[in-house]
């Protein structure tokens, strides 16, 4: 195979070869997988790139696991469930990689046994490299790669899951290409099209686990180098962090909120969301007054603060178990954006008796809460954080003449919007089957 690279006196071809490693043995627990290859292949030279399986870089570090179910070792390998259907799992694993069943393999191994990824495929790859450097005197990279699936393509390809002595990526964002058009987005994965250019060799039933690619001797570096980390995407640049099933579980209470203004349009989307909800006699009974000025903020909390004193002084509290009290409300005015959602009865029935009017209020009721959730996963989905605060509802008068509200706008409650300060605390541990009885 030949391709094309320009140099300094115009394009120079230059030939570029993809081959197997033949010859080497089953891979066993304690065995040296660089040892191993420079027996097998002593021909390397300086600039070559090998793909490692990492079944075999996991079998020589002992993460086979014996008499374990499949289920139970993809449970203990998985870090976030992001999706799950039937039997199917796709996980994210300690690494950072989100990869069907967090990466655990039970084909090629005995039966009874499943392979885990490599504990830290970087390092593997390090230490590949540096036995190839001690036996043959070559500086070569190494790419550890496993099978992944892709988002909306069906078909799998091997990715690096580690690297050493390789560019793992080419930043191209700042250059301009030929037609002087500036490129924004181009960071071309090259350790990742290196592991599926290997794979082309080694096939998945060849039992080839090692190739060599030759020809890119200028994509190899001196150093280790970062890995794949920098392939990783981080939460905070990915736009599709949850999966299907762990969506809901995104929405968490938080009272701590980064500096900085919130974007309105992500706001108005979780809008969106909320008024999706069901509801009763097909009515609309939510509405969502935004505070997007600091002035209107500080407005409504100044007057539910003084209406709150009032209230506590009328029940007999003391100055300074009052001056506590009102503390508890800072996260409101912590969080650089407030949401008011409002209930409306718009569209309920007028029954002759108090109870059938108690029942038909408290659907609307409900229908307003399962609103203010879908509002608030919606915000934990665009990357924000909330707090759903009580306070508005013990007073609404108030509330509704601070902001010119209609009299049949019951404010339930308001919502502390802002970008979390802190990774949000863990869960209190919750069993379904606590909460459930069956008849």
């Amino acid at each position: 195979m030949s391709r094309i690279r320009r140099g300094q006196n115009g394009p120079v071809d230059v030939r570029l070869e993809i081959f197997p490693v033949p010859g080497l043995p089953e891979v066993r627990e304690g065995d040296d997988v660089g040892e191993l290859i420079a027996t097998a292949l002593p021909g390397l030279r300086d600039g070559d790139i090998l793909v490692v399986t990492s079944k075999i870089v996991s079998k020589a570090e002992g993460r086979v696991r014996h008499g374990v179910d499949r289920a139970e070792a993809v449970a203990a390998e998985t870090r976030r469930v992001v999706a799950r259907r039937g039997e199917t799992v796709i996980a994210e694993t300690a690494h950072g990689f989100v990869m069907a069943a967090a990466g655990v393999d039970a084909s090629n191994t005995p039966p009874g046994t499943v392979v885990l990824l490599p504990a830290d495929p970087d390092a593997s790859a390090a230490a590949v490299r540096a036995r190839l450097r001690e036996r043959l005197g070559v500086s070569v990279g190494v790419i550890v790669s496993d099978t992944f699936g892709r988002p909306w393509r069906n078909g799998q390809t091997d990715l690096a899951v580690g690297a050493a002595g390789v560019t793992p990526a080419l930043d191209y964002r700042g250059m301009s290409d030929d037609h002087g058009n500036a490129l924004e987005v181009t960071l071309t994965a090259v350790a990742d099209e290196f592991a599926a250019a290997g794979d082309l060799v080694k096939g998945k039933v060849a039992q080839t686990p090692v190739a060599v690619i030759r020809g890119l001797a200028e994509y190899t570096t001196e150093e280790d180098g970062p890995g794949v980390r920098d392939l990783i995407r981080g939460s905070d640049d990915d736009m599709f962090r949850y999966g299907a099933r762990d969506v809901v579980f995104a929405r968490r209470t938080i009272r701590e909120f980064a500096p900085g203004p919130v974007d309105g349009a992500k706001v108005r989307r979780a809008v969106d969301a909320a008024i999706a909800a069901p509801a009763p006699h097909h009515t609309t009974p939510w509405r969502f007054v935004l505070l997007e000025s600091a002035g209107a903020r500080e407005k409504l909390l100044d007057a539910m603060r003084e209406a709150w004193i009032a209230d506590l002084r009328g029940d007999g509290f003391s100055e300074e178990s009052i001056a506590r009290r009102i503390r508890r409300g800072d996260v409101l005015r912590a969080a650089p954006y407030l949401a008011v959602p409002c209930l409306v009865m718009d569209g309920s029935h007028t029954y002759r008796d108090d109870r059938r009017n108690a029942a038909e209020r408290e659907m609307f009721v409900v229908a307003a809460g399962a609103g203010v959730q879908n509002f608030l996963v919606q915000l934990a989905v665009e990357g924000l954080g909330s707090a759903w605060v009580s306070s508005t509802m013990f007073c609404r008068n108030v509330v509704r003449e601070v902001l010119g509200l209609p009299p049949s706008w019951d404010p339930m409650g308001a919502v502390a919007i802002g970008r979390p300060a802190a990774p949000p605390r863990d869960r209190a541990p919750r069993q379904a089957a606590d909460f459930v009885v069956v008849r």
